[in-house]
């Protein structure tokens, strides 16, 4: 008889057995698998699903062209048209994968790098390229997309996130049994960001008041430089017990698990049933931003190892293998990615530089009387160069 402690009949909350079923007794298996690197399909008995083959299409098409925008972005940098850019190269599925798990009334807390989850949510990749461009904060309206600015400071979006789940269950969206009604919300971070202070207090104010929230935590396994196992002995996702909600670990480059995996954390949390924490187990295959070298820290030989798990690939290998796609679907694609890359190109250049008094524009909702102050000054500031170039 094991002597682990029975968490779950005291006061510590749920634990995975009871959340989604015997096969987690003991935190095993420990990762949530639909689609192997090599393009099987295999089932797990909590978190399964029955994709029709149009939706095994549209998770293809989705993640090529992220990947598309994830390239375009890269190349604008290079050519000195963005400041920055944030890479996502080989988290395409766990992005997608979350991403098309949404409902419209949920709402996305994003990190700088959720470009995946961004385009699910209808908003045109160029917006993105002005914050890196440095032209606006973020054009995007979140209230349209129910989607969050991109958050710089480390961790922070976790916060806002629970903040954000707790006003839904105040408004009463949160466990009526009606799909048009009940809400959740989604916060993004990564392995780094589970170090920061916000991100745990966040869990402690989730757990403590039953947040409607799912912790999607994207492990590339590289905190720029630091490598995963400086940051924690255990897991991530057994971290989730300690504040007493349940985690998972999701195969983060299978797209299939991914969806199933977080429709599944979402909708226990439109019923009431409180927060998850879903850690999806994947590779930074780039580099952190484009200011970073990864091969000054990192083996190329990991690399080379999870290059064979690409999370494309395999999908493309399973919808070719069983017949589900032909090669006018891939021609059509690769037109379509083209297209998108010449949009981004040439609207990238296009985007107009900022007014310099744009910059108190969206400081808060209402104007206070402190902001125009300011304002005005700065306006006058500006003002007295004008005479210099008479």
């Amino acid at each position: 008889m094991s002597d682990r402690p029975t968490v779950g009949t005291g006061t510590f909350g749920p634990d995975l057995v009871e959340v989604f079923g015997p096969s987690q007794q003991d935190g095993g298996p420990e990762l949530v698998q639909l689609l192997t690197p090599e393009g099987e399909r295999v089932h797990h008995p909590e978190f399964d699903h029955d994709f029709s083959a149009e939706e095994l299409r549209g998770f293809y098409r989705d993640m090529v062209l992220t990947r598309r925008i994830d390239t375009e972005a890269t190349a604008l940098q290079r050519h000195g048209e963005l400041g920055i850019w944030a890479q996502l190269l080989g988290q395409e599925a766990a992005q997608i994968g979350a991403g098309r798990a949404l409902r419209p009334q949920d709402y996305v807390f994003p990190t700088y790098r959720e470009h995946g989850v961004a385009y699910c949510r209808g908003i045109d990749p160029l917006n993105l390229l002005g914050l890196f461009r440095g032209v606006d904060q973020g054009s995007w309206d979140p209230a349209e997309k129910n989607f969050g600015l991109y958050t710089i400071v480390i961790g922070a979006q976790v916060l806002h996130g629970v903040g954000y789940a707790m006003g839904i269950q105040r408004d009463g969206a949160v466990g009526t049994g009606d799909p048009d009604r009940d809400a959740a919300v989604i916060a993004h971070f990564g392995d780094g960001a589970s170090s920061q202070g916000d991100v745990n207090e966040g869990f402690i104010f989730a757990a403590s008041y039953n947040a409607p929230v799912v912790f999607f935590c994207q492990n590339n396994q590289w905190a720029i430089s630091e490598p995963i196992e400086r940051q924690t002995r255990i897991p991530l996702y057994q971290r989730a017990l300690g504040f007493g909600f349940p985690g998972v670990r999701v195969d983060g480059n299978d797209v299939l698990a991914t969806y199933a995996v977080t429709k599944a954390a979402l909708q226990r949390a439109r019923d009431g049933q409180g927060p998850t924490l879903v850690e999806a187990y994947t590779y930074r295959m780039g580099a952190h931003t484009t200011t970073d070298d990864p091969t000054r820290y990192r083996l190329s030989d990991d690399v080379e190892h999870w290059k064979l798990k690409d999370p494309i690939e395999r999908l493309r290998v399973y919808l070719r293998r069983n017949g589900l796609v032909d090669q006018a679907f891939f021609d059509d694609l690769d037109q379509e990615a083209k297209d998108l890359g010449h949009h981004l190109r040439e609207g990238c250049k296009a985007l107009p530089d900022p007014q310099p008094l744009s910059v108190f524009d969206h400081v808060f909702t209402e104007t206070t009387d402190e902001l125009v102050a300011q304002r005005d000054g700065y306006e006058a500031y500006l003002a007295s160069f004008e005479g210099e170039h008479a």
